[in-house]
C-alpha cells in the first residue's frame, strides 16, 4: 500500500478576474495559504498557464514548477476537460459548447483544434514530470441514455467506433510520452460509468492509456455503487477528484432533476463532507489498491461559498489521507519463520 498525496485543489472553480483569484502567483498564494499542497491548473485558462509555450517548452514548465514551489505548492495534473469535450460533440451542442473552442469552426476543424490541445496538454505534462491528465470524453450517443422509441441496432456500437477513432491518436501519443489520459465518467459525456468506460476500452483494444479520473459524486448522482467500482477499476484509476453530493428524491424529482436548477434538484453537488459520498471509505479502498497519486477538491456545491468549500475542503483532505500501514500490528509477537517450526505449530514433526 501507498500513501496518496495532498490536499489538492483544482482551480477551475475559483478562476475570477479580481484578486486573489486573478492569476497562478495571487490565486497559488490563497490556496496554500488554506493548506493546500498541490494544485490542478486548468489547460484552457491563460490565467494561470500558456498551454502553447508549455508543450514546447522545458524550461517554461520548470519556471512554472519554480513559481509554485517557491509558495509550497506542486502540480498534481494538468486538467483538460474541455478539450476532450469538444473533440466528438453530438451538433445539438454546438451554441451551448461555444466557450470551449474558437468560433466558425465545423466538426473537423474542431476536432483537429482539439487533438492539438490535447496532445499539448499530453506534451506540457511530460514537461512538468506529470503521468495523468483529465479529460472528459465527449461524445455521441449521449442524448440515446433514456430512447424513445429505441435504439436503432447498432447505434451505439458506431458512436463508440467513432468515438475511438477520435481518440486513438492522442492515446497513442500519450502512451509514447509515458502519460495517461484519465477520462472522469461524467453525465453528458459518452463515457459516465464503468460499463460505457469498458466499451471504450474493449474497442480501443485495451489500450494502456485509456485511465480513470475517479470522482464519487458523479456515481451517488447516478445511484451507481461509488466503492465497488474502486474494486472493479482500481488498476485504472490514475486521478482522484475529492466532491461530494446528495441524492435526495421526492414525489416531484428524482435522478433526471426536472430541469430544476441545481439548488432544487434531488441530485446536487455539495462541499465535502456536507453530502453524503463515504470518503472514509472511499480513501481506505484506494489507499488499499495502491493509488498513490493525488486527493484533489473539486469544488461545485451549490449552497455554500467557494471560499468557506475551500478552506474547510483542505482540512477534510488532509484528515482522510491514510498513511499507509508498513507493518503488521502483531509483528512484536512473532518470530523468525521456517518449515521445522511451522511442522511443529502444526504437529506435523
Amino acid at each position: 500500500m501507498k500513501t496518496m498525496k495532498g490536499p489538492g485543489v483544482f482551480l477551475a472553480q475559483f478562476l475570477r478576474e479580481e484578486p486573489p483569484y486573478d492569476n497562478l502567483k495571487n490565486i497559488g498564494r490563497w490556496v496554500a495559504d488554506l493548506g493546500y499542497k498541490g494544485v490542478q491548473i486548468p489547460t484552457w485558462d491563460p490565467r494561470v498557464i500558456d498551454l502553447d509555450q508549455a508543450a514546447r517548452s522545458k524550461s517554461y514548465c520548470d519556471d512554472l514548477k519554480g513559481t509554485l514551489r517557491s509558495i509550497g505548492l506542486e502540480i498534481t495534473e494538468l486538467a483538460a476537460h474541455l478539450q476532450g469535450q469538444v473533440l466528438a460533440m453530438h451538433p445539438a451542442y454546438e451554441v451551448a459548447f461555444q466557450a470551449f473552442y474558437p468560433k466558425g469552426m465545423n466538426d473537423k476543424q474542431r476536432a483537429k483544434w482539439a487533438t492539438d490541445r490535447l496532445k499539448k496538454a499530453i506534451a506540457a505534462s511530460a514537461h512538468l514530470g506529470l503521468d495523468s491528465v483529465p479529460v472528459l470524453s465527449g461524445g455521441f450517443a449521449w442524448h440515446m441514455v433514456y430512447p424513445w422509441p429505441q435504439r436503432p441496432a447498432g447505434l451505439v456500437d458506431q458512436a463508440f467506433e467513432e468515438l475511438v477513432r477520435r481518440w486513438q491518436p492522442i492515446l497513442d501519443y500519450s502512451r509514447d510520452k509515458g502519460v495517461v489520459l484519465s477520462y472522469e465518467l461524467h453525465p453528458g459525456s459518452d463515457l459516465f460509468d464503468g460499463a460505457t468506460f469498458e466499451r471504450f476500452v474493449e474497442v480501443a483494444h485495451g489500450h494502456p492509456a485509456a485511465c480513470i479520473n475517479y470522482d464519487p459524486s458523479h456515481f451517488l448522482l447516478q445511484q451507481l455503487d461509488y466503492c465497488e467500482f474502486i474494486r472493479l477499476y482500481a488498476d485504472r484509476i490514475k486521478s482522484f477528484h475529492v466532491k461530494d453530493a446528495e441524492f435526495r428524491p421526492s414525489g416531484r424529482v428524482g435522478v433526471y432533476g426536472g430541469y430544476e436548477s441545481w439548488a432544487r434538484r434531488a441530485g446536487r453537488f455539495r462541499s465535502l463532507g456536507d453530502g453524503q459520498v463515504d470518503f472514509k471509505r472511499v480513501f481506505t479502498l484506494l489507499t488499499e489498491a495502491g493509488y498513490a497519486g493525488w486527493a484533489v477538491l473539486e469544488w461545485e456545491c451549490c449552497i455554500k461559498s467557494p471560499e468557506q468549500g475551500a478552506l474547510e475542503g483542505a482540512a477534510f483532505i488532509a484528515q482522510h489521507i491514510i498513511e499507509a500501514c508498513t507493518v503488521a500490528f502483531d509483528d512484536f509477537a512473532g518470530g523468525q519463520a521456517d518449515v521445522k517450526t511451522n511442522k511443529k505449530i502444526l504437529g506435523l514433526a
